[in-house]
């Protein structure tokens, strides 16, 4: 790919992503992939204003190997370096950047109970530091091809031909290809956030979802919790920057305890890196009792058992299916892109932050208002050509949100 298209993909991920402001602290994570990108990407962030860029490259077979051979008991405590390092975010509101390249297929294979066990111990010590700091900073993840990752997409494509090829893929999803990236993503906030505005403004009290596959589906939404898409606002600072590079989604956190009927999945979903394929799930008054799935069930059914509220949704996100992402007729195995393909769902966690107030609220108050707590926020696929999504408002009037797969306004 020509170091110009590079330089204006770091650039915007730099400017619109994180939007990284002089004096900055930002810690960056990516693979060893891209080495050269990294170097143009570090390069942008300098040229913002940034005061250090912490680079920390993370190869996923060396992951692998740590949880193969690693004890539980050591691997699910923080080192004392490592807790500074959170304390250090919190403490200067570093801005956290992620670049995905992995193979998707990195973990497949490993022990999911005990990685679960790591990873559930660690976020009990870190979710008290990130409590400090969630909300208060910018961040952001986008993609890099990564040649594993580019042979899963294109199989069929020479090693050079396929990085060539998710390149192409990724720069046009992230409208960074034709143009000039900056006003494209000027643009795109624009159109996102009309919607936005049209959504908060009816007044949504029920959504039901069907469509041909099976998906006959009703789910609420929550008293002064507002819709959102495209870019949004640091708490303290009020920053504008967007987390997602790409992204196409107008999301809410619905009533935890409000889903029933059934959803079928209408892309495969990648569970550290084990694929799920071809899956339904059965709600019913908010808890999901039944996963079916023609590959990957145990993996489905091990997420869902993660905790209480990996039972329950935690998003509802709203994607015409005549989407970039979609367009291009590529699973991508990465949920970032996959997810803004077409409407989605999310098991586990809530976004705490779309409740009005949040910022004065204890989360045991925040839950105990109707979001969803969990260790886990996982999202799957559910749009598809002939979803119709019908609302009801609070005051009794229905409204077409989706007809066909794509928004009926």
């Amino acid at each position: 790919m020509e170091k110009e298209i590079l330089v204006k993909y770091a650039s915007l991920i730099a400017k619109v992503g994180l939007n990284v402001q002089k004096g900055q602290n930002v810690m960056l994570t990516c693979g060893l992939d891209q080495r050269e990108f990294i170097q143009i990407l570090v390069e942008e962030l300098y040229k913002c204003g940034a005061r250090k860029v912490f680079v920390d490259y993370v190869d996923p077979k060396v992951t692998k190997l740590s949880y193969k051979y690693g004890k539980v008991s050591d691997f699910k405590k923080l080192e004392s370096f490592e807790k500074k390092k959170w304390e250090f975010i919190a403490k200067t509101c570093a801005c956290r950047l992620f670049i995905e390249s992995d193979d998707p297929d990195a973990l497949n294979g490993i022990n999911a109970k005990k990685y679960s066990k790591i990873m559930t111990g660690r976020r009990k010590i870190i979710q008290p530091i990130r409590d400090k700091f969630d909300n208060k900073i910018q961040w952001c993840i986008a993609g890099v091809p990564g040649l594993e990752w580019a042979k899963k997409v294109f199989p069929k494509l020479s090693d050079e031909d396929a990085i060539e090829a998710l390149w192409k893929a990724i720069l046009e999803t992230s409208r960074s290809l034709v143009g000039d990236p900056i006003k494209n993503w000027e643009d795109h906030n624009n159109e996102l956030k009309e919607r936005e505005a049209k959504l908060n403004n009816m007044n949504i009290k029920t959504l039901h979802y069907k469509s041909n596959n099976g998906t006959d589906f009703t789910i609420d939404t929550l008293d002064n919790v507002s819709w959102c898409g495209g870019g949004e606002y640091t708490m303290n600072s009020k920053i504008f920057f967007n987390p997602n590079i790409p992204t196409e989604e107008i999301f809410t956190s619905p009533n935890k305890n409000s889903m029933n009927g059934v959803v079928v999945s209408t892309k495969p979903l990648s569970l550290n890196g084990n694929l799920v394929e071809d899956f339904k799930l059965y709600f019913k008054d908010g808890v999901c009792y039944k996963v079916e799935a023609r590959k990957g069930l145990k993996h489905l059914e091990e997420l869902i058992n993660t905790d209480e509220g990996s039972k329950r949704l935690g998003e509802v996100a709203l994607i015409p299916y005549d989407s970039p992402i979609n367009n291009t007729n590529i699973i991508f195995y990465s949920t970032l892109y996959d997810e803004n393909a077409s409407c989605h769902l999310a098991l586990g966690n809530s976004f705490e932050n779309l409740m009005e107030g949040f910022e004065n609220m204890t989360l045991d108050e925040i839950h105990n208002k109707g979001m969803n707590n969990s260790l886990v926020h996982v999202d799957f696929m559910i749009g598809s050509k002939d979803l119709n999504i019908i609302a009801t408002t609070k005051d009794g009037k229905t409204i077409q949100i989706f007809k066909d797969g794509n928004w009926a306004f």
